[in-house]
């Protein structure tokens, strides 16, 4: 019985070992993913030719995400500006000197439950990955 035991126990130890590395890269990947789609829509959306982050920005980042295995359905998008005005409003930009801020939102998908052969506690089931960024907009009228 103690043999069975010792068996199990370094069974799932050894599965842990080997594929807990594979997922952390994926959330690792994902993550930076995230972070490089965040920065690249900041840089297009602050410029002084735009002034605002809007709905057809977050399509064509989904379609960009989609490319690298994200599920479009599930990428949340919030934009706001830190003067607290609509940044995401083409007909009224956000002025020169006022911040905007982006974040895109990226649920887990229970990649790290394996984390539980050893007893750490996975992220909850509404846990989400999120990137984030502030830039100044450049826009003038």
């Amino acid at each position: 019985m103690k043999q069975i035991l010792v068996f199990v126990l370094f069974a799932a130890m050894l599965c842990w070992a080997m594929f807990a590395p594979t997922y952390k890269h994926v959330v690792l990947f994902r993550q930076a993913m995230l972070q490089k789609e965040v920065d690249y829509m900041l840089e297009i959306g602050a410029n002084a030719s735009h002034g605002y982050v809007d709905e057809a920005a977050f399509e064509a980042s989904r379609q960009r995400l989609a490319r690298h295995g994200f599920e479009t359905s599930r990428l949340e998008y919030a934009v706001s500006a830190t003067s607290g005005e609509d940044a995401s409003n083409p007909s009224s930009p956000i002025l020169r000197g006022t911040g905007i801020e982006l974040t895109i939102a990226y649920p887990y998908d229970g990649m790290l439950d394996i984390d539980r052969l050893i007893g750490i506690a996975p992220p909850g089931a509404s846990s989400r990955i999120s990137a984030s960024g502030l830039k100044m907009s450049e826009y003038v009228p």
